[in-house]
């Protein structure tokens, strides 16, 4: 059982440090254990027990029974995956976006993510789980607001996006980017420009016209490679 309670102990730090238990007192009531018996296994004079376990991975239904009792696989492999993306909000941010989901960002924090400097935490970010967009490595999820593209995508659309790097760009030709512009972010299909050091931006509505776009007035940019559509 010592290998077994040494998980057990990360699975509380973890909870701890995403803030979904406050303390040992807090987190063995949820798991309806006394408090004298958490601190003792949190320092090492106890092993924990078959039924605090299974208490633990009902109540926090994302925690995998296996990695608790085998290792095997990952803390957080075990998910319920609701039809409609669910959403977290304030987790921690290295635990949330490689474990907890995708940070659903607004037009104005897309300035600055995009090469990274700007942090998720510096703002009130909810995180989706969407298991469809686990191997795309999706790093954010942005907001379509207004008609530009439809009917590639709705006013209200979720667009999923994967970050690329300014300095080592290499357009794909009538793909859809989000660009950090100063003109503010756009979210717009990108096709090449006669024009030199520039790209032509494009609506998929035709009643928006298309326009050159110097290079070096983006600021930032990331590739659509998904979306969630909502009614």
């Amino acid at each position: 059982m010592k290998d077994i309670t040494i998980r057990f102990i990360e699975v509380y730090n973890y909870l701890l440090e995403v803030g979904k238990v406050s303390n040992a007192s807090d987190f063995a009531k949820k798991i309806e254990i006394s408090t004298s018996l958490m601190n003792e296994i949190l320092k090492g004079r106890s092993n924990v027990g078959i039924k605090p376990i299974q208490k633990t991975v009902n109540v926090f239904d994302w925690i995998s029974l296996d990695w608790l009792i085998q290792g095997k696989g990952k803390m957080s492999e075990k998910f319920s995956f609701p039809n409609k993306p669910s959403v977290i909000k304030n987790a921690d941010e290295e635990y949330a976006i490689s474990h907890f989901g995708i940070p659903l960002i607004t037009i104005d924090a897309m300035a600055g993510f995009g090469e990274g400097s700007l942090q998720v935490m510096q703002y009130d970010t909810e995180k989706y789980i969407v298991p469809e967009f686990t191997e795309l490595n999706v790093d954010f999820m942005i907001r379509v607001k207004g008609s530009s593209m439809y009917p590639k995508y709705n006013s209200g659309d979720l667009v999923a996006c994967k970050k690329l790097s300014i300095k080592d760009l290499f357009f794909q030709w009538n793909k859809v980017y989000v660009l950090d512009t100063e003109q503010g972010a756009l979210i717009k299909r990108i096709k090449k420009s006669d024009t030199d050091n520039c790209i032509k931006i494009v609506s998929d509505n035709p009643s928006y016209d298309p326009f050159d776009m110097p290079l070096d007035k983006i600021y930032a940019i990331s590739l659509v490679v998904g979306v969630i559509r909502l009614e």
